[in-house]
């Protein structure tokens, strides 16, 4: 699949694919026969052909989530949908918007800025990982309610993800969706990490107020391209584009459809020119469709190929490493395409793993085949550990895994793709107790 696929360097081990994406050679050449079209006539094709090429592409993608074709365009990417809305929204005074702490660095200065320019306030939740799926929802209601009981104050928005960035794990993010209901609260949805990763056939019966997702990441789109659903109940409330285009009507011109006036293409018209970009990129999702079903078998082959890799190769490297998964007991966290498993290295904190904990009745003093001092390492050093695995697995292996300093641990996520397979993984866990074996401080480092 790799080599006959997609465009990787001979040399490369792709471990990354959350961040950026990937997509195959086909639809990079769909692509640019795209925009050999708009070069060769640009006045045909971005004014007559390009607007039915784009719906096409906005019904293909309402079919796979199955919603109506009025309630979903296409955006750059999930800040972008993030900040649509909490731009269109209006604020008054007591409006407060509620977040978790893992949410992406982009969407959280976003709500601090709109904090700045509006009468609005923020709430963060902070929440450590692994934490049950109810444990979260109690979480998010009691702080909701705790808010709404002060004079004054409401819970105006709440954004939440499907799956985080970091730690790559997944939310309760339906069951939050119902929490936001119960409580009066408009529910924004960060799905960066969704369509082609999570399953969401049934997003219109989860019926979130707003949707975002990014289809570079996991449908095989090139970038950029991101989906931006909104039902018709709240079309009133998104007046424009960002940045504000040909789609604007001033007050008095407008006409918002109710929902008995469904077939209305409010949403469409108002994004269609949302000024002048490479539309490509949500063109080619056609053929990134095409290629998911005749090539790799479909959304359920994709989706069950990439889950079983991630967890079972995650439990792979955690066995290797001697170390563990993150995951809740009900194993929830882990229902998506990321591992997240431990490095081999104890840091002197208030946080001690499950592993550590049988570690330490343990005799001998290796784990994973790496030598430990008895002093273990001090936590302000966590950070520069990152940086120095990370710049040496770029620049010596070819490779990237994101990882961080989190909960007193170095976690690494690694994304399952159809590219990937078994035996990448065991080859990165050898890699990483390889360069642990190196940091300064461990017994055989410097």
């Amino acid at each position: 699949m790799r080599d006959e696929h997609f465009l990787f360097s001979g040399s490369y081990v792709p471990l990354n694919h959350g961040s950026y994406g990937a997509f195959p050679a086909a639809v990079r050449t769909y692509q640019r026969s795209l925009q050999d079209q708009t070069e060769s006539r640009s006045d045909a094709f971005i004014r007559f052909k390009a607007p039915s090429l784009l719906l096409e592409s906005r019904t293909a993608i309402a079919g796979l989530l199955q919603v109506p074709r009025q309630t979903v365009v296409f955006v750059p990417n999930a800040t972008t949908g993030v900040n649509t809305v909490l731009r269109n929204l209006s604020w008054a005074d007591g409006d407060v918007i509620v977040y978790l702490s893992t949410a992406y660095g982009a969407c959280e200065k976003t709500i601090l800025h709109i904090c700045e320019t509006t009468p609005a306030t923020s709430v963060r939740i902070d929440v450590s990982f692994p934490i049950e799926d109810d444990d979260l929802v109690d979480l998010f209601r009691l702080r909701a309610q705790g808010i709404a009981a002060q004079q004054g104050k409401r819970v105006k928005v709440a954004m939440f993800d499907t799956v985080c960035t970091f730690p790559g794990v997944r939310l309760p993010w339906e069951a939050l969706v119902e929490a936001c209901k119960a409580e009066g609260v408009l529910s924004l949805i960060d799905g960066a990490h969704g369509i082609g990763h999570i399953d969401l056939f049934d997003l219109g019966q989860v019926d979130p107020d707003f949707f975002t997702s990014n289809c570079y990441k996991w449908l095989f789109t090139p970038r950029p391209c991101a989906i931006f659903y909104v039902p018709t109940r709240h079309h009133h409330l998104i007046r424009t584009t960002y940045p504000t285009s040909h789609g604007f009507k001033p007050s008095q011109e407008r006409q918002i459809p109710t929902a008995a006036s469904s077939d209305s293409d409010y949403l469409g018209e108002l994004f269609k020119w949302a000024a002048t970009v490479d539309m490509s990129p949500y063109l080619s999702t056609l053929e990134a469709l095409r290629f998911r079903s005749n090539v790799c078998g479909g959304e359920a082959a994709i989706e069950n190929y990439c889950f079983d890799l991630a967890q079972q190769g995650g439990k792979r490297m955690a066995q290797l490493l001697e170390t563990e998964v993150m995951d809740n007991r009900n194993a929830k966290l882990s229902q998506c395409c990321f591992a997240m498993v431990r490095l081999p290295l104890r840091f002197a904190s208030d946080t001690v793993s499950t592993t550590d904990r049988v570690m330490d009745r343990r005799s001998e003093a290796t784990r994973g085949g790496i030598e430990y001092n008895q002093q273990l390492l001090p936590p302000e050093r966590g950070p520069e550990f990152v940086k120095t695995i990370m710049d040496k697995l770029r620049d010596e292996h070819d490779t990237w895994i994101p990882m961080k300093f989190y909960s007193g641990a170095i976690w690494f996520r690694i994304s399952a793709q159809v590219y990937l397979e078994m035996a990448d993984l065991e080859w990165a866990a050898g890699v990483l107790s390889k360069l642990c074996k190196e940091l300064p401080g461990s017994a055989s480092g410097s």
